[in-house]
């Protein structure tokens, strides 16, 4: 589904991180609510059309911001809550994902 394994890994932590904050926050179980299912379809969309893709750092310091503000004011809040519960729910991919924030940030390329 996507073409670089780093980004698969990003989609999947921000799958489990949307399941928690979903669980937690509109009393689902297996499936997420329709908000949260809108939310990361609209992420892993994000991340098809990420410019950087395999050299890309995590999305919060990023210098191409991609998302809709509304959209990103939603992943912030979700990120915002399970943050610190995703070392307890789910610690490999919470390391994985803070090792990928200490990439170095991508230059952005601009048109000549």
């Amino acid at each position: 589904m996507f073409s670089a394994p780093r980004i698969s890994r990003e989609a999947a932590t921000i799958a489990a991180m949307i399941a928690i904050y979903c669980r937690d926050h509109h009393q689902t179980d297996k499936q997420l609510c329709p908000e949260c299912r809108a939310l990361l379809e609209y992420a892993k969309k994000r991340l098809r059309h990420c410019p950087f893709q395999e050299k890309k750092t995590t999305c919060g310091k990023c210098p191409v911001h991609c998302y809709q503000p509304a959209m990103r004011e939603k992943i912030r809040r979700v990120m915002r809550y399970v943050g610190p519960r995703m070392v307890l729910r789910h610690p490999l991919m919470a390391l994985r994902h803070s090792m990928d924030g200490l990439r170095k940030t991508p230059v952005k390329k601009t048109a000549q």
